[in-house]
């Protein structure tokens, strides 16, 4: 059994999740969300308990004077925007009064404070003040040391860079999705927008390809990201899926010019849907999710040209124009969209997640 600490594998965790990707059954920005999360409560963990044992490190001895010792861990469970995560909280034995974390208790009754500063953290990282403020008690005394906070910071914003300029011509994209998340990133703030891109492999794994703040889903940040995929090594896609807004459309003609664009079926559903009153919009979205998944369309064989095929219209093949033949192609190209992301559902893929935004579709 490995004898290293619970953020080590937890560090271990997120970067093999971003090289490597997860599964088709997976929502890649929940994973990414849920490990980052646990990776930066369990560093905040380990550093509280290296404060109460005066700042001792992992395998340091003990100076004099001091008491106390590290004592393994208990199982712990915080709840977060993405569910209830696993931890694994530090125990101390041999100190003058019993070991109990602050931190644990703390973020049970301030889990949106977790889910911030994460996010953050993700797009463009954090200063030591701002986790500072985060981490106060309700009489403002501090839960962690300045020293601690500062550390953790760098290594997740050094991590961050490390990943947005990672190498991408391994992964072999086939189809790429891009959209933007809008999360309050300050406190107290306005909501930004958090540009995602991620893709399917010709695998089937799902890769987060970057993550960033946009002042706005215009056009010069769309395309920035998408040439900085480019930069990175990653090929160009068979399609790429965005919803309607003008700045993502205008990018992706730009850069991706050769790829098939498909326009977001979550998304148009939902604006499909706003429009429709409630008496009709559940048998109407039941027709067009039997468009949307419907078998692509098999042109009829070419007739037969000898004396002994019978001439009758019956046999005759149908003109472009009749309703046969055009509901069966309109029917191929809404499975064409469908089939070629692959993982369309009939409602939001994030369940219960916030992060509706970003989800497969």
């Amino acid at each position: 059994m490995r004898r290293v600490a619970p953020s080590v594998i937890a560090g271990e965790q997120l970067r093999e999740s971003l090289a490597g990707g997860v599964d088709r059954e997976s929502n890649v920005i929940s994973v990414l969300v849920e490990t980052v999360t646990r990776l930066v409560v369990q560093q905040l963990l380990e550093a509280e308990q290296a404060d109460y044992l005066g700042g001792r490190g992992r395998y340091e001895r003990r100076a004099e004077g001091q008491v106390g010792s590290r004592n393994g861990y208990e199982s712990g469970r915080i709840r977060t925007g993405e569910g209830p995560i696993e931890v694994a909280v530090p125990q101390v034995r041999g100190a003058a009064a019993p070991f109990r974390s602050s931190l644990m208790s703390f973020l049970d009754g301030n889990s949106e404070v977790l889910d911030r500063l994460v996010t953050e953290m993700d797009a463009r990282g954090l200063s030591t003040r701002d986790v500072e403020d985060a981490f106060r008690d309700a009489t403002g005394e501090l839960l962690i040391s300045r020293s601690a906070v500062s550390e953790i910071t760098d290594q997740l914003w050094a991590d961050y860079q490390a990943f947005i300029a990672s190498d991408l011509s391994d992964i072999e994209v086939e189809y790429l999705f891009a959209d933007a998340m809008f999360e309050s990133l300050r406190r107290h703030g306005a909501k930004e927008a958090l540009l995602v891109a991620w893709g399917i492999a010709s695998d089937g794994r799902k890769h987060l390809l970057h993550l960033a703040v946009g002042n706005k889903e215009s056009e010069r940040c769309w395309t920035g990201l998408f040439r900085n995929l480019l930069e990175r090594g990653m090929r160009l896609p068979t399609t790429i899926t965005s919803d309607g807004a003008p700045g993502l459309i205008a990018a992706i003609n730009t850069v991706f010019a050769k790829s098939i664009r498909i326009r977001c079926w979550f998304h148009r559903l939902a604006n499909i849907r706003a429009k429709l009153p409630d008496e009709t919009a559940g048998e109407v979205l039941a027709h067009l999710y039997a468009v949307r998944d419907a078998l692509p369309w098999t042109p009829p064989a070419p007739p037969r040209t000898d004396s002994s095929t019978p001439t009758d219209a019956s046999t005759r093949p149908r003109s472009p124009a009749s309703p046969t033949t055009s509901t069966r192609c309109w029917r191929s190209t809404g499975s064409r969209s469908g089939t070629a992301s692959g993982y369309e559902l009939p409602t939001s893929p994030n369940g219960p997640s916030s992060r509706n935004a970003a989800a497969p579709r």
